[in-house]
């Protein structure tokens, strides 16, 4: 019996070790090697390398339109190509704008990963806007090439009101990155006016806002952009030192006042020359009062933002789950909200929570401060820039604002007259 029970343990240890590899490759002599096993890319994975393509695909074009060509069709096709495709067909994600929270919480966040795309579709525009200016505004980025494509007039704001307007990008920049390094909110994406039109949907607050937006666009040119808009700082900051910028002509300036008219983002500078100088001492005066102000300016900000961290840590959700645990132990409610249902019933510690919020609050100190400073400097430098007037004699692109549009071109007598010239 025990020889019997023997054999079946053996056939079956052998059945199992068969079992491995039931079908063995042929032993072959003749030096044959085995192909490589090519697994399919998933679907989401390939989109991706796709967007990335057209990425700098449309851009390098819009980079050739307007340095090379000088022609603004181009760019016109190129804003219907991003509204259809990085618009509707990819509903708006993933999105530079947006990408700037995820880079913020990676420098930060030892536990989160960065996805290789969302680095690329950050860093690939800034890198074009250092080397040809904003092309990825002039129409690859959707919102701006939807705003773009509705355009018709330009009425003109005062110079004092879109002074005061860009400062709102940078104070938005500011926030969201602050939100996204104390892993709050990405509040980009939460408060992202047009993705409920590319995704055909939303919440209806934020569609009737991109409504607006939309019918703004049509009377002036692009106001997300130059006054929402919190990836454009980043952009205007290497625009300005750009290597190939864009020229609204190669030959002299006339200064007939057209290209300033058609500019849809007031990125044309008029001359100084017929205005009235003031005395070179007052300016210089005012500037140094910028410069002492300037660093009492951050610190009082600072201290503002520090004093309100507490309020804003509330919008952590480890912080609101506190306060509302504390609201139901000072005055017990039968109706509880999902949030203390599952925290009372997973037996939360509220010590334990309380620690988690501690260590959530002083990052919002550390933060704020940093974060309030960070707008006293822009306030200030904002100030000391709108201070200082250049002598200029005839009609200059302001690089940090212009969006590569192209629209100047074709206003241009003196391109008209090149043009000509050349079809003789």
């Amino acid at each position: 019996m025990k020889r019997l029970f023997s054999i079946l343990s053996s056939l079956l240890l052998m059945s199992g070790i068969g079992a491995q590899n039931r079908f063995p490759k042929p032993d072959f002599e003749s030096g044959y090697q085995y192909p490589d096993i090519q697994h399919a890319l998933p679907n989401e994975q390939l989109w991706l390398y796709v967007d990335i393509f057209m990425l700098v695909a449309l851009m390098s074009f819009v980079a050739w339109a307007i340095l090379k060509k000088r022609t603004r069709k181009p760019i016109i096709w190129v804003s219907v190509i991003s509204v259809a495709y990085f618009g509707f067909f990819r509903s708006g994600c993933v999105c530079s704008i947006g990408s700037v929270q995820n880079v913020s919480l990676a420098l930060v966040g030892h536990t989160y990963i960065l996805p290789v795309s969302v680095l690329l579709f950050f860093i690939l525009p800034i890198l074009f806007a250092f080397l040809f200016g904003r092309v990825f505004c002039a129409g690859v980025c959707p919102f701006g090439a939807i705003q773009e494509l509705v355009n018709i007039k330009n009425y003109r704001l005062s110079r004092s009101v879109t002074s005061v307007l860009s400062i709102i990008p940078w104070v938005y920049l500011i926030f969201a990155v602050l939100y996204a390094v104390t892993r709050s909110s990405f509040i980009i994406c939460r408060f992202d006016p047009f993705i409920g039109f590319f995704r055909l949907g939303g919440d209806f607050g934020l569609i009737l806002f991109g409504a607006l937006l939309l019918l703004a666009s049509v009377f002036t040119g692009r106001p997300f952009c130059r006054f929402i808009c919190p990836y454009a700082p980043l952009l205007s900051l290497f625009s300005r030192v750009a290597i190939w910028k864009v020229q609204i002509t190669k030959q002299k300036c006339i200064n007939c006042e057209l290209c300033h008219n058609a500019c849809p983002v007031d990125a044309i500078r008029p001359p100084y020359e017929n205005k009235v100088k003031e005395q070179r001492l007052q300016g210089v005066k005012r500037l140094l009062m910028y410069f002492v102000v300037l660093p009492f300016m951050m610190v009082a900000l600072a201290f503002i933002m520090r004093y309100a961290s507490d309020d804003l840590s509330r919008a952590h959700k480890e912080v609101r789950l506190y306060d509302m645990v504390q609201k139901q132990e000072a005055d017990p409610q039968d109706k509880i909200t999902l949030e203390l249902e599952s925290f009372f019933g997973q037996g939360g510690k509220i010590s334990e929570l309380k620690q988690k919020v501690n260590v959530i609050q002083q990052d919002y100190k550390r933060y704020s401060t940093i974060a309030g400073a960070l707008m006293g400097l822009v306030i200030g430098l904002m100030l000391i820039k709108l201070s200082i007037k250049r002598s200029r004699k005839e009609y200059e692109i302001e690089h940090a604002d212009c969006v590569d549009c192209g629209k100047c071109f074709s206003y241009c007598p003196q391109n008209s007259i090149c043009k000509s010239v050349l079809l003789k």
